[in-house]
């Protein structure tokens, strides 16, 4: 029985990307998809509970708000990845469309084609849209790039920290100015979830600038290829006027 495979493997902007998958020992009857950018090993189907938990704890953020924007929801995902978060995300039946913005198409076309088990599933639901584009670029723009305020909930799932990117030109999503844009591309009441990897001294405190307000929420859970607990940090901040 075949127990590793390479699937894609593509040369982008940031460096190789290639998506293969295995068979554990442990699971010798189960595909685990990994993915990886040059030697950095950027996600698996092994462990996904923090990317649900992203969609999951982002848009009961957005529904506890006193001044809540009522359903159908517009909601943009930075970062399609595996497809958790925009999975997790379509379990709520308040969202009327999801815009899922990838910058590398070859992961948008893993999915267009069947290549990744959650890839039908996304493109099948009419309230889904694979999108590709720089999501951290729109949204730091602001009404500059939009016109007007276009989302109810936005969740960024792209770098590891706002100090550990994925490219350097990142960083200006990250500043005051970044911030600033995205609290404009929301609409009032709107929320921006943010995870990262391992929490980033004085970051709650730069939102809370810009904002007015950050909650800093805690995903645990279990790593399976580690064998141990961890947590991801998801930062939680609402246009709140």
């Amino acid at each position: 029985m075949t127990s590793f495979e390479e699937l894609d493997y593509s040369e982008t902007p940031l460096g190789a990307l290639e998506l293969r998958r295995r068979r554990p020992p442990s699971m010798p009857d189960t595909w685990v998809y990994e993915v990886k950018l040059d030697d950095r090993f950027l996600m698996s189907s092994l462990n996904h509970a923090s990317e649900e938990a992203l969609a999951e704890v982002g848009l009961a953020f957005l529904a506890e708000g006193h001044n809540a924007p009522s359903a159908p929801w517009t909601v943009m995902i930075g970062g399609l990845g595996l497809g958790h978060t925009a999975r997790a995300a379509l379990e709520d039946d308040r969202i009327g469309e999801l815009e899922v913005h990838e910058l590398l198409p070859a992961v948008i076309r893993w999915h267009e084609s069947g290549l990744v088990p959650l890839g039908q599933g996304l493109c099948e639901d009419s309230r889904c849209a694979l999108i590709e584009g720089d999501a951290l670029e729109t949204l730091a723009r602001g009404p500059e790039q939009q016109g007007t305020p276009t989302w109810d909930a936005v969740l960024i799932d792209i770098d590891d920290s706002p100090e550990h990117l994925l490219a350097e030109g990142h960083s200006e999503f990250y500043s005051d100015a970044g911030l600033g844009g995205l609290l404009a591309s929301l609409k009032p009441g709107g929320i921006a979830a943010i995870w990262a990897s391992l929490p980033v001294e004085g970051f709650d405190a730069r939102v809370r600038q810009v904002f007015g307000n950050c909650v800093v929420h805690d995903a645990v859970f279990h790593n399976a290829l580690l064998m141990e607990d961890e947590f991801n940090p998801i930062y939680l901040a609402r246009r709140d006027d």
